[in-house]
């Protein structure tokens, strides 16, 4: 049921405030967070990579605090994904997530995934 009304907020936001505004993006971050915690690993990847993070970046800017969530977010899905080291459409789409993070953060990956360190 949660997940059900994340998806109808998201979708009402967007289509009354418009993609770009910030409270479109924090209704689209928490449906990944909610897609995130019930296992739907490429929906999430698919609509962090394609839509929020980009948006966010472009309309609040790199270092803003919901571009820094929605890049958090997108990486507990690359990293907690269990096909993220199998080959194919899944290992794509995390390489080009982590260089998405990579470049909205200047991050740098440590050896563990979970851990990410922001350069100063």
């Amino acid at each position: 049921e949660a997940l059900v009304l994340r998806r109808e907020i998201f979708a009402r936001r967007v289509a009354t405030l418009g993609l770009s505004h910030e409270r479109s993006i924090l209704a689209g971050n928490n449906l990944v967070l909610s897609l995130n915690k019930l296992g739907l690993w490429e929906e999430s990847k698919t609509l962090a990579l394609d839509q929020l993070l980009p948006e966010a970046r472009r309309s609040l800017g790199a270092d803003h605090d919901l571009t820094l969530r929605s890049s958090q977010a997108l990486a507990h899905a690359l990293c907690d994904d269990p096909q993220r080291t199998r080959n194919g459409p899944c290992l794509n789409q995390n390489r080009r997530g982590i260089t998405m993070l990579l470049i909205s953060t200047q991050a740098k990956p440590r050896p563990s995934c979970r851990t990410w360190s922001r350069d100063d």
